[in-house]
C-alpha cells in the first residue's frame, strides 16, 4: 500500500485526476509485486519551477514534463528498521502536461496519469538511458496503463 502526498499549491487539478492518479499508482505498485508500505509525493508545478529544478539538479536549463527524485537510488541508503519505505518525489509540469495532451490528441487526465506513472517507474528503478531500458520501460508503461483501463486515446 502506498501513501501518496499530493502537492498542488496552485489548485490546478480537480479531485478526479488526483483520485485516478492515486488509484493508478496503487495499481502499478501491486503490478510490480510490491507489498510493503511505502510513501511518495506527486507535485504539480509551473514551467518556471520545473526548469529551475531541472537546471539545479540535472544541469539541464530547459523545461521538461516530469522529473523524479528516487530515495532508493544507491548504495548509501540508510535502512531504518520499522520505518516506512520512502520511494521519492515525482514533479509534473502542469502546463507541459496540458500542452502534450493537446498535441497527442488525448485528455489532460490521460497525460497526467501517464506522466505520474512514468515518474513512478523511475522511482522504482526503471530508466530509459539505454535503448533496451527504454523498450522495457515503454512496454511496462503500456502494459500497466492498458490493464488499468487507460488507452492512448482516453
Amino acid at each position: 500500500m502506498l501513501t501518496i502526498d499530493f502537492i498542488d499549491d496552485r489548485s490546478v487539478l480537480d479531485d478526479d485526476i488526483k483520485t485516478s492518479t492515486e488509484a493508478l499508482l496503487q495499481f502499478a505498485y501491486t503490478y510490480l509485486k510490491q507489498e510493503e508500505e511505502a510513501e511518495l509525493s506527486v507535485s504539480y508545478v509551473t514551467n518556471e519551477e520545473i526548469q529551475k529544478i531541472n537546471r539545479d539538479y540535472r544541469n539541464k536549463d530547459e523545461v521538461t514534463d516530469v522529473i523524479s527524485f528516487a530515495m532508493e537510488d544507491g548504495d548509501d541508503e540508510i535502512d531504518v528498521e520499522g520505518a516506512e519505505r520512502v520511494l521519492g518525489d515525482i514533479i509534473i509540469a502542469d502546463d507541459v502536461a496540458r500542452n502534450q495532451a493537446a498535441e497527442y490528441g488525448h485528455t489532460n487526465k490521460r497525460e497526467y496519469l501517464f506522466l505520474a506513472l512514468h515518474g513512478f517507474l523511475h522511482l522504482m528503478g526503471y530508466d530509459h538511458i539505454e535503448k533496451d531500458e527504454e523498450v522495457e520501460m515503454n512496454r511496462l508503461q503500456d502494459d500497466i496503463l492498458n490493464e488499468f483501463g487507460i488507452s492512448r486515446d482516453a
